[in-house]
């Protein structure tokens, strides 16, 4: 069966043609998928011997909506989605004063190991095709009668390790005839993949890259993100400064302070040292309660110092605003939690 949601405008018209209908059938078709449309019937223009060929033919990606958490503190939604084949990830829908972001999922799982994340305790199963990515957002959006401003690729997964996927949906996303989501408001999250980096570079996208740091040395981060081991923490930075010059788009680093391992003033002197001169910002967040980890979040006086010793050394800083935290938002707990208590 063949996954016409991931299909671009060219790849519809030449896929209708080819099997015997008019061309201006692939916009009708791709209009129709961009509303949301979860079944071939409900493509009201279109006539029954193509609705009968696609549905033989091709399915439609749908997120369904499996167990869904609304914060009673600052409107942050959680969801649980499901797929077509039964898998499931985790979006979060945040309200800011500009509008609706929506963090999404690009993997079933993880396969980076990153010793703080939730995620990647539960393993790996597959990548997330184009059309599961805009599913996530569709599902959202429609049940909350809302329309998304930004889109974070930050949920479970790491983007650059499903690149072809996640390209052909930034592709999908931002196009007019979709849900025309600017470029300039997606951002990319990665734990480091340097080669993907540059592969990203070479695209001249114009999105947002936030790349998670979360050690000011190669010692700290290989204890936590074994991806440290493949890409030493100055080949990851040169990355990032190539980024800059080839996009004109300025990195973020994220940094889980993690309370006794990461978070010492020498730690905030020696991550200022590293990032001098690459006119980045620094994203501090306090990491979130894994169980089982044992790993806790810095204190508020850690933090400000932290973030005061940056300051001083021109670094720009801030820490990030926990959102959900009733409904722990952060990626990849809703999902082993409901594995733990029977779902598949």
């Amino acid at each position: 069966m063949i996954d016409i949601k991931s299909m671009n405008v060219p790849e519809l018209t030449e896929f209708v043609t080819q099997n015997g209908f008019p061309k201006y059938r692939a916009a009708q078709i791709s209009g129709w998928l961009a509303k949301g449309v979860t079944d071939f019937d409900e493509m009201r223009n279109i006539p029954s011997d193509l609705k009968t060929f696609l549905t033989a033919r091709c399915y439609i990606s749908v997120a369904t909506i499996e167990k869904k958490l609304e914060s009673r503190y600052d409107k942050t939604v959680k969801y649980l989605f499901a797929f077509n084949d039964g898998e499931r990830v985790e979006a979060v829908v945040m309200s800011y004063r500009h509008g609706r972001s929506i963090c999404i999922s690009t993997q079933v799982g993880c396969k980076m190991g990153c010793t703080f994340c939730a995620t990647g305790q539960s393993g790996f199963s597959r990548n997330l095709t184009a059309s599961e990515m805009l599913a996530q957002i569709e599902a959202a959006q429609k049940d909350l009668n809302i329309r998304i401003s930004n889109i974070v690729l930050m949920g479970m997964g790491e983007p650059l390790d499903n690149f072809d996927n996640v390209i052909k949906f930034i592709g999908l996303v931002s196009s007019e005839g979709g849900i025309n989501i600017g470029a300039r408001h997606i951002t990319l999250s990665t734990c480091g993949l340097v080669p993907k980096i540059y592969e990203l570079s070479s695209k001249k996208l114009q999105i947002n890259l936030a790349v998670s740091l979360h050690a000011p040395n190669d010692e700290i981060r290989r204890k936590t993100m074994p991806v440290a081991n493949v890409y030493p923490m100055d080949a990851l930075l040169k990355a990032c400064r190539d980024y800059f010059s080839a996009t004109g788009r300025r990195v973020t680093f994220e940094y889980s302070m993690i309370s006794g391992v990461n978070d010492s003033d020498d730690n905030a002197r020696e991550l200022a040292q590293k990032l001098s001169g690459m006119g980045c910002h620094v994203n501090l967040i306090p990491v979130n309660t894994v169980e089982g980890t044992g790993y806790k979040k810095s204190d508020i006086k850690r933090q400000k110092s932290f973030v005061n010793i940056l300051a001083e050394k021109n670094i720009t800083a801030t820490v990030r605003r926990t959102l959900g935290s009733d409904i722990n938002a952060s990626c990849g707990q809703l999902r082993r939690k409901h594995s733990n208590e029977g779902g598949k």
